[in-house]
């Protein structure tokens, strides 16, 4: 996607060692950025927009955040107003923990809550599913009602009252028992589900993503 003089957005996507870089590149490239994926800090801080993908399991992703030294710059993105998505694994970080099997991981606390086991017989939540934006939601923006995105994934933030609480828009899903979908807070944008294998819908969510980005140049 191009901003208003014809410049396409700079993204990257942070290689922390645990993502689906290149579907992410692909789906992006699609979309209309010019796309690097990369570990370079330098790179990720200077970006017009920034993506944190991430697969498996909390504990291990946030190691990998903190191996690279990748959380000050996240961080700092946010607080300057810097566009910023994380996705699945990727988007559970930016809460403040993980409980997986007993054991507690920090997060890099950026959103307020906890990542959980969701409270379902059959997991993981594998698969295709609909999903309930928010009125305003702008990731969302122009989709069907009806549009269904796929989830890989056994944990999820499932209290939504203290996300709304700082103001952010939450989107919903159900699997046995309601969970985080997705969130738009500010500059910080993420998604439990996995755009880049959602097809169409995917595919659209990202072009509304990069519609938010402002072009460096």
């Amino acid at each position: 996607m191009t901003g208003l003089g014809g410049e396409r957005r700079r993204v990257v996507v942070l290689d922390h060692g645990s993502g689906n870089l290149r579907s992410a590149e692909r789906a992006l490239t699609a979309a209309g950025a010019d796309v690097l994926v990369t570990d370079d800090l330098a790179a990720a801080a200077d970006a017009d927009g920034l993506v944190v993908p991430g697969v498996g399991a909390f504990a291990a992703c946030m190691a990998g955040i903190e191996a690279l030294g990748a959380g000050p710059v996240i961080a700092g993105r946010v607080a300057a107003g810097r566009p910023v998505l994380g996705i699945c694994v990727g988007m559970q970080i930016l809460f403040e923990s993980g409980d997986e099997h007993g054991v507690v991981t920090k997060g890099l606390g950026l959103l307020p809550g906890g990542v959980t086991r969701l409270a379902a017989a059959r997991l993981p939540h594998m698969g295709w599913n609909t999903v309930h934006p928010p009125v305003g939601s702008v990731l969302f923006a122009g989709l069907p009602a009806d549009s269904r995105f796929y989830f890989v994934h056994s944990y999820a933030v499932c209290d939504t009252a203290a996300l709304a609480a700082t103001g952010a828009r939450v989107t919903t899903a159900h699997h046995e028992t309601d969970f985080v979908a997705a969130v738009e807070r500010g500059a910080l944008s993420a998604a439990q589900f996995h755009p880049e294998k959602s097809a169409d819908t995917g595919a659209a969510l990202l072009g509304n993503w990069l519609a938010t980005v402002p072009t460096s140049g």
